[in-house]
């Protein structure tokens, strides 16, 4: 039907042509992440010689987004005006979002074509069945997914560096500056990536906008799991990254680190040199430069949709059931399969008692060998010597298979431009923004008559985005049935960032 390779060249193709120069990196010295959501769709009238024949589809691009950041808990705000997080991975999904709000205003109010058939039950409509979706983002999600074993075979950016750190004074006993030397290394003279030396044989930090990308440089003994790591949730190749084998033979000398942290509640990290470094299956928060996120990792808003759905809470209101994602497929980067599978579907297989139509979904997972030419390591390579620092793009682009304004371009959260004056007005939000996606989905309700809505939209009166969000009763029993069983320290947003109207 399709593969790894044709998802990741389709969407690089629509990244070069339907995307704006604006918001793009700027050449040779801003890198971006990408990721996009691919209808796959048979081709109709199509003869069945023989039953091995493969099924030829169509591919399409219904949803893209660029991005790698995200603001800082005191920039939220209660309007719901603002883009928490505009990670690629979010970006893509809160398009995706847009396009479903759009199919379905095709077919229950103006009773047109549309991806969705009707349902069983009033108001209800439900994906075709010859339909799915793929997902692909050219990088592992932050996060679980990208705690990664690094082989003593890959190659390596330069030779060993050896510093003690027990003679620097600049660095704590776990090999990290203190933060007053680590101010300095952060001035606009520093080079394009500091690295912090680390005792003989342990990966050295390159940090570039206040996100760390570890790198090993030299060999590491193998030795017995570290105590804090625990050997009874890990798999042959997960426990290989701790004991300092691949199953292949393989020494592995350290792993592939992500900048999310663990949350509150949650054990922490061991920060030990080497493949300890990491505890592996956690909940982790995406890094703020200086001021605390509250955007959960790229991994497990993954993970997350992986059971309750892209859709999300209000769009669940017209569903019958959720809208799965059927594979993600990963651009050419460091990767693991191992890795991968823990962290979408492994840490919530167990989840039970979900209610109907809700599940584990068992996600093809894929990588391209292709790589997606604007990323950190393609940039880095092509602008070789080039002066100053290489950092990462700070706006992000929303692209939507919508008929109006397709197109969506942010800086921190607001349409890129936005002046201060601005930020309070109409034009001054993302369309993708909460308030902006709670007025489309207003929009339908007030396009459908009234004897027409789902029952989950009759049962009392409801006024603001967390009233519609909470009246979604099927979704919220399967939110609470993830957190008690698997995610208990998801960090939530408090119920009055969800009150506009």
């Amino acid at each position: 039907m399709w593969t790894a390779d044709e998802i990741a060249r389709l969407c690089y193709e629509h990244y070069r042509i339907s995307l704006p120069k604006q918001g793009k990196p700027e050449p040779n010295r801003e890198w971006t992440l990408l990721a996009a959501v691919v209808k796959i769709q048979p081709i109709a009238d199509q003869t069945w010689d023989s039953p091995d024949k493969l099924v030829r589809v169509t591919k399409e691009v219904v949803s893209m987004g660029t991005g790698t950041k995200c603001i800082g808990r005191s920039k939220m705000r209660k309007s719901g005006d603002i883009l928490n997080d505009s990670h690629a991975e979010v970006i893509a999904r809160r398009s995706f979002q847009r396009y479903l709000l759009h199919q379905l205003h095709l077919v229950a109010a103006l009773k047109q074509d549309s991806i969705f058939v009707p349902g069983t039950q009033r108001g209800l409509w439900k994906l075709r069945p010859d339909l799915l979706f793929v997902f692909f983002s050219s990088h592992t999600p932050c996060g679980d997914a990208s705690i990664i074993p690094m082989l003593e075979c890959e190659d390596q950016p330069c030779c060993p560096v050896r510093t003690d750190w027990a003679n620097n004074p600049s660095m704590d006993a776990s090999g990290n500056l203190k933060p007053e030397d680590k101010r300095k290394c952060e001035g606009p003279d520093s080079p394009v990536t500091k690295k912090m030396r680390l005792e003989p044989g342990t990966p050295a930090t390159e940090v570039a906008n206040g996100v760390a990308h570890h790198q090993s440089f030299g060999n590491q003994e193998s030795g017995p799991i570290p105590p804090n790591v625990s050997s009874s949730n890990l798999t042959s190749g997960e426990l290989a990254a701790v004991t300092g084998m691949a199953p292949g033979g393989a020494r592995v000398v350290d792993v592939h680190r992500t900048g999310a942290k663990c949350v509150p509640g949650e054990a922490g990290d061991s920060r030990m040199p080497g493949v300890a470094y990491h505890l592996v299956g956690l909940l982790r928060v995406k890094p703020g430069r200086g001021d605390r996120t509250c955007s959960m990792s790229c991994s497990d808003k993954v993970a997350r949709w992986n059971i309750l759905g892209c859709q999300g809470a209000l769009l669940m209101h017209f569903l019958e059931e959720p809208i799965y994602l059927s594979a993600v497929v990963i651009g050419k980067c460091p990767y693991s399969q191992e890795a991968m599978q823990r962290a979408l579907i492994r840490r919530c297989q167990n989840v039970s008692a979900l209610p109907k139509g809700f599940g584990v979904q068992e996600v093809k997972i894929q990588q391209s060998d292709l790589p997606f030419e604007q990323s950190r390591c393609a940039v880095q390579a092509k602008r070789a010597d080039s002066p100053g620092r290489l950092v990462p793009c700070g706006a992000a682009i929303s692209w939507s298979a919508v008929p109006e304004q397709p197109l969506d371009v942010t800086a921190n959260g607001f349409p890129q431009g936005a002046t201060k004056k601005e930020i309070r007005s109409l034009q001054a939000r993302s369309r993708i923004s909460k308030v902006e996606l709670f007025r489309s989905f207003q929009k339908l309700l007030s396009s459908i008559s009234e004897d027409k809505w789902p029952d989950s939209l009759r049962v009392r009166k409801l006024e603001t985005y967390q009233d519609y969000k909470e009246a979604a009763s099927t979704y919220q029993e399967a939110w609470s049935a993830l957190r008690k069983q698997a995610f208990g320290s998801w960090i939530r947003n408090p119920p009055d960032y969800h009150q506009f109207k």
